[in-house]
């Protein structure tokens, strides 16, 4: 019986030792948002931005890739798409402004 709670044990911190965390929460007293991290499966950030209390998305969110390479900055108001957004894709920028939620190139 010790045997199994020995391989038990340690089973259990290795799980915890290689856990990815997927997200972290943070109250932001000064906006009264919550601030949000996601992870990709290697740690690396995968995205930053704010949500208000009822769960909208609000503010600058920044997306990244594996690598931590910026590939996307979003904007939003109460959950709507709104100003410039800025995609790199292939090394390219591409721009895209949002009015009332809808996109214009």
């Amino acid at each position: 019986m010790k045997k199994y709670i020995t391989i038990l044990a340690a089973l259990l911190i290795s799980a915890s030792v290689f856990a990815q965390k997927e997200r972290t929460l943070t109250l932001n007293k000064e906006t009264n948002l919550i601030d949000v991290v996601y992870y990709h499966a290697n740690g690396e950030i995968s995205q930053t931005g704010s949500y208000t209390a009822d769960g909208k998305l609000e503010g600058q969110w920044i997306s990244f890739n594996e690598e931590g390479e910026t590939i996307v900055t979003a904007y939003y108001k109460e959950g709507k798409k709104v100003g410039k957004w800025i995609y790199i894709i292939d090394g390219k920028l591409k721009e895209v402004d949002y009015s009332k939620n809808v996109a214009s190139l």
